[in-house]
């Protein structure tokens, strides 16, 4: 355990993240240039950087769990950068719908958006992930207050929701539901989690207060 927090807190550390949450996109942009996503490269695309923006949501939701169940305070070093890679990789799932599908045609795109309702709640995930990578750094810290910050920063659950939303319908029209069970799963665990911390800590509120008042 030692020698993890050691690495973890090592300076190569982060550069190593960095790259390794790059790999994905890389590897996608290699198998563009060589022809090599299989019989339909858009829809490839598409659906791979919405992947993996959902994978990457689910890391920056595990932070935390991990975190406090291994007593790795250095965790939380990542999460910073990993919430920033979900923004990457909506935006480049959002771009490869804009483009490969729509041609950046913005009325088409707004029509389609109107329409259909899976697009419309992922658009709105999208919408919402927007303020949370504006406000990720220091001085949005001490300009909202801590307060106000977490406060926006708890939208991420929400947006969850709405992705798990937007691969559900998505996968809806192939009756295929298979991957939509597994981070379903995934994020129920840690939400889960999340909820059993939150209820502990009001359970022990009364009688850590007690305890103030008889020391007192």
């Amino acid at each position: 355990m030692k020698a993890a927090k050691a690495l973890l807190l090592h300076p190569a550390a982060k550069p190593l993240v960095f790259v390794a949450a790059l790999l994905p996109f890389a590897w996608l942009f290699y198998g563009a240039l060589t022809n090599n996503l299989g019989a339909n490269p858009a829809e490839y695309l598409i659906r791979a950087t919405g992947d993996w923006t959902l994978r990457f949501l689910c890391m920056v939701l595990a932070v935390t769990p991990l975190r406090v169940i291994t007593g790795t305070p250095a965790l939380a070093r990542f999460r910073r950068m990993l919430g920033l890679f979900v923004y990457f990789y909506v935006v480049v799932h959002l771009l490869s719908y804009s483009w490969f599908d729509m041609g950046f045609d913005v009325a088409d795109i707004a029509k389609d958006i109107a329409k259909r309702p899976f697009i419309l709640v992922g658009f709105s995930a999208f919408l919402l992930l927007t303020p949370l990578a504006a406000t990720s750094f220091n001085a949005a810290i001490k300009y909202l207050g801590a307060k106000r910050w977490q406060l926006l920063h708890k939208l991420v659950y929400l947006i969850t929701g709405l992705g798990l939303l937007h691969f559900f319908w998505m996968r809806a029209g192939k009756n295929n539901f298979a991957e939509v069970f597994v981070y379903a799963v995934i994020v129920a665990l840690l939400l889960g989690w999340r909820l059993q911390q939150y209820s502990r800590k009001k359970r022990l509120q009364p009688m850590i207060g007690g305890r103030r008042q008889l020391s007192e």
